[in-house]
């Protein structure tokens, strides 16, 4: 992975690119500054961990279909079993796809989940563990989106479906 977005390329979708981190950075911020602000824990919970569902559904619903060209989602079969579902243009859709989008996108992915990482960290040193509940639930929303964006990008697809020009890929989460 790049470090240095691609040069003398725009944004291609700037408003989604806003929301994407929009939505990170609001859930990061308030966990930050919720503590100047509040001095109850449940308040400080419930909107981190809303803002957090609010970033979890916007990466997977809209702006990882549109910034990268893939979606994912997970169902219970009829025996039971979990299945994850994945959903990627086809090669030369994604092709043509804006680079600098894609960069901003994958490195907000992974950095959130490293800062939600120490955060964990830093409040298991404070022996907070009621503030490491909201980092566990904020860092497994942003896991569960890193797992499902990588395995539809690496494509660990057990069948391939032609739709319009959607490739739609079955995987079976073990």
């Amino acid at each position: 992975m790049d470090l240095n977005p691609p040069p003398g390329e725009n944004y291609a979708n700037p408003r989604i690119c806003l929301f994407h981190v929009l939505f990170k950075a609001g859930a990061l911020a308030f966990y930050i500054l919720s503590a100047l602000f509040f001095d109850s824990f449940v308040i400080i919970f419930v909107v981190t961990v809303l803002l957090s569902a609010l970033d979890f559904w916007v990466v997977k619903n809209v702006s990882g279909r549109i910034l990268v060209g893939l979606r994912w989602w997970n169902e219970i079969d009829d025996n039971g079993e979990s299945v994850w579902k994945f959903e990627c243009l086809d090669q030369e859709s994604l092709a043509r796809m804006n680079k600098k989008d894609s960069w901003l996108f994958w490195w907000t992915l992974y950095l959130t989940a490293v800062i939600w990482i120490f955060f964990g960290i830093f409040s298991l040193i404070r022996f907070q563990a009621d503030y490491l509940l909201v980092v566990g639930v904020c860092l497994t929303l942003s896991i569960a989106n890193i797992v499902g964006f990588t395995k539809c990008r690496k494509g660990t697809y057990t069948h391939i479906y032609r739709n319009l020009d959607v490739y739609l890929c079955i995987a079976f989460f073990f």
